[in-house]
């Protein structure tokens, strides 16, 4: 069962490098991140550093350790010719993976090894979407749903407990320990923003007014004047082409953006708990690699963008790091990040359950990241 998971994560990993064009590998379409080539090696490197007991090549095990945290003391200034060619990397890669699928398969380290690489599956296509349509091989798609008729409302959420967290099963370390948290009564968005709200929003001038932004944000938005997603105000960027701005998908913003929004409407961005609370029970929609790109809105709360919330990151009562990976949450958990829940597109379908949480900075704007608003 490991064995096969881990062979279903490799195809949808590989498949990502599959349809760049060959002189993609080197390009870094986000500044802050590592240029493609890194994570090329990097999905193998930490599979043989979680589960090899020797080195294979202790330059690469070493040189693709480690990832890059967006927006942090500077912009990486490596070149292309920093770094090995492709041959070298894929026959590192085809080492480890034939050694690795000898060894015995540790419950607990495997699930960790499958999922990360299935969470780099994701983050890889925030990277490869900000990539030119040119540097990518279009792939077949499946048809948007159309929309059904959409009216903004708020439904209310009753009062009571919900439980945060998992007491058994595999899990991330800060996943741990459950424990039950009470929410007050409060009115949510019955669907995420759409692209047409905000355009509403940005009409309005609402990055030109300071006072809707904190002074981080404030200073980080100079220059921006739109979500990254959007080519102009007509236009949106997909994984594969460039089409007319579609007003019923959900927009994909960063904290800062979704929080100005909120601060316009006169609402706020939900809690942690309080999304878990108005989740319950909702069913899963646009995600687990089905689809490349968002679809309209009232496709489901689970899946077609993670949701932003106001929560930082932070360990749950009885929090305990792992051993073999100390960092993992550890070194995130830095007031710096905020968690946001539910899934997109392109989020593997085991990572769509309740406890586990995603978290980025706030002012990272590459994440297929949306939200909905809150009143209470």
């Amino acid at each position: 069962m490991l064995a096969e998971r881990m062979a279903n994560a490799r195809t949808q990993t590989d498949a990502l490098f599959d349809i760049l064009a060959p002189d993609a590998l080197y390009d870094r379409p986000v500044a802050e991140r590592h240029r493609i080539v890194f994570y090329l090696g990097h999905l193998e490197a930490f599979d043989w550093n979680l589960l090899g007991d020797h080195p294979v090549h202790k330059e690469f095990d070493q040189l693709f350790a480690f990832g890059i945290d967006p927006l942090g003391t500077g912009l990486p200034t490596d070149q292309p010719r920093d770094w090995p060619t492709i041959e070298e990397i894929q026959t590192y890669n085809r080492e480890i993976r034939s050694t690795i699928d000898r060894l015995p398969t540790d419950d607990l380290l495997w699930n960790v090894a499958i999922e990360h690489r299935l969470m780099h599956a994701e983050t890889l296509a925030y990277m490869l979407h900000q990539l030119h349509v040119d540097k990518k091989l279009p792939q077949p798609q499946l048809a948007p749903p159309k929309s059904s008729p959409r009216k903004s409302e708020m439904v209310s959420v009753e009062a009571g407990s919900v439980v945060l967290g998992r007491s058994e099963g595999f899990g991330w370390d800060n996943e741990f320990d459950a424990h039950t948290v009470d929410v007050t009564a409060f009115e949510m968005d019955r669907y995420k923003v759409t692209n047409g709200d905000y355009l509403k929003f940005i009409e309005a001038g609402g990055y030109e007014e300071k006072s809707l932004w904190s002074e981080d944000a404030w200073q980080w938005k100079q220059g921006i004047t739109r979500p990254v997603f959007w080519k102009n105000l007509n236009t949106y960027r997909t994984m594969f082409q460039e089409i007319p701005l579609p007003l019923d998908w959900p927009v994909y913003v960063s904290h800062s953006e979704a929080s100005a929004y909120a601060r316009w409407v006169g609402k706020s961005l939900p809690t942690e708990a309080e999304w878990q609370r108005a989740a319950e029970d909702s069913p899963i929609g646009n995600a687990g690699f089905h689809r490349w790109d968002p679809v309209p809105v009232d496709s489901g709360m689970i899946g077609n963008g993670w949701e932003w919330t106001s929560t930082l990151f932070r360990p749950f009562p009885g929090f305990k790091a792992f051993p073999f990976y100390p960092g993992y949450s550890a070194n995130f958990f830095d007031d710096q990040h905020y968690v946001m829940k539910g899934g997109s597109a392109r989020t593997a379908e085991c990572l769509l359950r309740p406890s586990f949480r995603n978290w980025f900075q706030p002012n990272y704007q590459y994440v297929y990241s949306g939200f909905r608003c809150v009143t209470r």
